[in-house]
């Protein structure tokens, strides 16, 4: 957990409470040690959080203190609310997790005014079918660390293959997911369907965009007519 989710955190565990929590009680919801929650409960104290109480006794927040609103409109909250739905009915299962805590995030400093609006909305995004999202996590995780994959591929006229590519981007193209990639077999830009692609690995091989294999070269391309699906 980063620090500042963990400040966030410690406040929100703090915010309505009457009577006091803790030092222990903070490190076991945040599974941290005890000795940073004094950290984190001093830092916060110096930079103006009113945090009433003393180690070994416990803490709480002044009354009438709260985080400042967040300056959203109700267009705005929707908008938000929509996304987190599409992620958690399409998406990739950690980004579809952080949305979802981004929201409650989001909730918790509202105006009072917009809370209690939040979370309606006539937009919803509905899984109808058994799509393998957990497959998007090591594409997910090859891109952001540029390693190459190996996977098992199976065309739409049911040749088979097996690949070794650079992953370049993932696209939604609202039923499918699909890969763009260089391939090391066809020595191209190629296009997968994540539901047609079975053992996904990632290798200890690292790849550096070269000129001509990049996402901008493919999106070119695109652009130009002439990339290869």
């Amino acid at each position: 957990m980063r620090r500042a989710d963990r400040l966030f955190q410690i406040v929100q565990l703090l915010r309505g409470r009457r009577t006091v929590l803790t030092a222990q009680a903070l490190a076991d919801a945040l599974n941290i040690s005890v000795r940073t929650v004094y950290r984190d409960i001093a830092d916060l104290m110096a930079s103006g959080v009113p945090i009433d109480g003393e180690a070994g006794v416990g803490y709480r927040l002044a009354h009438g203190f709260d985080l400042p609103p967040l300056m959203f409109d109700r267009s705005e909250l929707e908008s938000l609310l929509v996304a987190a739905r599409m992620l958690k009915a399409w998406g990739e299962p950690q980004l579809a997790r952080s949305a979802q805590a981004a929201l409650s995030k989001i909730e918790a400093v509202l105006p009072k005014d917009l809370r209690p609006s939040f979370g309606q909305s006539g937009f919803y995004a509905v899984e109808m079918r058994n799509y393998p999202v957990a497959q998007l996590t090591p594409l997910r995780e090859a891109i952001l660390t540029q390693h190459k994959i190996g996977f098992d591929y199976v065309r739409a006229d049911g040749e088979s293959s097996r690949r070794t590519v650079w992953p370049l981007g993932v696209f939604f193209w609202g039923a499918v997911w699909t890969l763009c990639a260089w391939c090391e077999l066809r020595e191209d830009f190629r296009n997968f369907r994540v539901d047609r692609m079975a053992a996904i690995m990632l290798t200890d091989d690292q790849f550096h965009h070269q000129s001509g294999r990049t996402l901008d070269d493919f999106l070119r391309l695109v652009c130009a007519g002439t990339a290869n699906k």
